[in-house]
This record gives structure tokens, C-alpha cells and sequence, in this order.
């Protein structure tokens, strides 16, 4: 397959081209190369290079930022999503888009499926459901909602996100303060990205899927099984639980936003738990320091 990867310079954009290269064509572009908010300059890029696979990784992710700048927020999330269905659809490609569990208001006490309906608390949320829309109006798409993402890709930029934040902190002698009130699906960078090409390859039914790891725990529970796995009791002891209520924040966050991951198997793809996925994780940042000099 011909794919072009927008985004392809940030963290998720550089772990699928390094996955899809593997096996097909795949023609990277990063925000130098491609304003997606410009229809004339993305219709131009994909009449030159005729991809069978548009996937959309770039997006205004700084959820606090996206409150003062809404425009840079929409132009990124939603009206350049626009621009890449609209060039999808002239030009015969399918279009793949990554969500996030944000558009839903955190109100549950079970985890969401695709089918309940979302309502965004925050600029940032609103814009990236706007940009589900907008892909889903493309004439075949793949809208993956993702959260919590951790991992690094081999040719990738240094993880960016609250795990990274955590681990930094640890491993700097810090004491990170990690919500014990918010629960999320983590995600880890490698399985999303496999899933993604999967989806493609088997060519899965088209629409929207959670593509999150297995299960769910709050970020508290999170950091404790990343402590014990770094350091052991005594890098779990650095952790400072906080509520949500303690920690000013410009947008408000879902408080349980645990996704269901549970049509994605139904398709034959299953995510591993994301205890596995920080195994592996771990295992990966200790290969990693082994490698490096010094």
C-alpha cells in the first residue's frame, strides 16, 4: 500500500511510519512539509504523491493551551481533518484519524464504548470530536479514539505526555504528584500503531473504534506498577497521590474515561492488557539505557 503519514514528525507520526515502512510505500510528511489547514496545499500534496492511505497524525495536543488558542486548536484538529477527507475523497484514499477520550464528559462508571455519545468538557475535546465528524465524512475512514499514550518509536522525538512527565520525574529523584481520582485506558505506542495497520491490512469494517490496551486503573495505580517496575518500593514511596480538585487546571479533564476496546476485537485485533504493555515498556527503556553511551 501507498501511505501517506501527515504528522509524521511528532511522537505518534513517527512510530507509524516506522511501522508501516516495514511493509509498504509510505511517504512522510512533518508540519514543514504540509499545512493541513490549507485545502489548496493538501489537495496539491496528494494529487503529487496518490496515496491509497492518507493517516492523520498531527494535532494541537497542549489541552490547556487549546482554551486561549481555540483557532490553532480547530485548524489542527478539525478544519485541516477537513481538508485531508476532502482530499481522500477526490483522490480514492482511505482516510485514518486518531481521537481522543476527551470528547466524552467522564461521568461514567463504566468504560465507553462507540456508541455512547460523547460530550466535550474543554476546546481541545470539542475540537477533536469536530474532527471525528469530518473524517467520518470522508468515503472510507478509520476514526481511532487513543489515550494516555506511552512508548517511543526508534526514529521518534523524546516522549512527550503525563507518563513521560512521570517517569522523568522518577527517574530524576523527583516526586511526581499523580491523580488517584482519574482513570484512564493507557495506550501503548507500539500496540496502537499495529492495530492501526492491522485494521488497514485486513480491511476491517470502516468506521470508529477505541483502540486503547485492555483494562483500566487510575493514573495513581498506573504510576505505582511504573515505580515497582523502575526501582521498587522506594520509587513507589516518591509518589504523591492528589485529587483533581487540589490541581488548578485551564480545562477541565474527564474524571473516569476508561474506552472499551471491545469492537476492535470483534474484528480479530486484540489489544494485550496494559499491565503487558508496561512490561514490555520497561523492558524497552532498560534495553535502551543499556545503549546508551556513558
Amino acid at each position: 500500500m501507498r501511505v501517506a503519514v501527515v504528522g509524521a514528525r511528532g511522537q505518534l507520526g513517527a512510530a507509524i511510519v516506522h511501522e508501516f515502512a516495514q511493509r509498504h510505500d509510505v511517504l512522510a510528511f512533518g508540519r514543514a512539509e504540509l499545512d493541513i489547514a490549507n485545502d489548496a496545499a493538501v489537495d496539491a500534496a496528494m494529487e503529487r504523491v496518490r496515496p491509497e492511505i492518507i493517516i492523520d497524525a498531527a494535532a494541537f495536543t497542549n489541552v490547556d493551551a487549546a482554551e486561549d488558542r481555540p483557532i490553532a486548536a480547530l485548524d489542527d484538529n478539525a478544519f485541516g481533518v477537513r481538508a485531508l477527507a476532502r482530499a481522500a475523497a477526490r483522490h480514492g484514499a482511505t482516510l485514518v484519524y486518531y481521537s481522543t477520550d476527551f470528547v466524552f464528559d467522564g461521568k461514567s462508571s463504566s468504560p465507553y464504548t462507540e456508541t455512547d455519545r460523547p460530550n466535550p468538557q474543554s476546546i481541545y475535546a470539542a475540537s477533536k470530536l469536530l474532527g471525528e465528524w469530518f473524517a467520518l465524512e470522508a468515503p472510507v475512514a478509520y476514526v481511532l479514539r487513543v489515550e494516555s499514550l506511552f512508548g517511543r518509536s526508534e526514529s521518534g522525538p523524546t516522549p512527550r505526555g503525563t507518563i513521560a512527565s512521570i517517569l522523568n520525574t522518577l527517574t530524576g529523584g523527583g516526586f511526581p504528584k499523580v491523580f488517584d481520582d482519574r482513570t484512564v485506558s493507557p495506550t501503548y505506542l507500539p500496540d496502537a500503531v499495529s492495530a492501526t495497520r492491522r485494521l488497514l491490512e485486513s480491511a476491517a469494517p470502516a468506521g470508529l473504534y477505541h483502540c486503547v490496551n485492555s483494562g483500566f486503573c487510575t493514573w495513581l495505580e498506573f504510576a505505582q506498577a511504573l515505580a515497582h517496575g523502575l526501582g521498587g518500593e522506594a520509587l513507589v514511596a516518591k509518589l504523591v497521590p492528589v485529587r483533581m480538585a487540589e490541581v488548578p487546571l485551564r480545562a477541565v479533564r474527564p474524571r473516569f474515561c476508561a474506552l472499551s476496546n471491545g469492537k476492535l476485537a470483534s474484528v480479530g485485533i486484540t489489544m494485550p492488557t496494559w499491565q503487558d504493555a508496561l512490561a514490555r515498556f520497561l523492558a524497552d527503556e532498560g534495553a535502551l539505557k543499556m545503549r546508551s553511551p556513558g
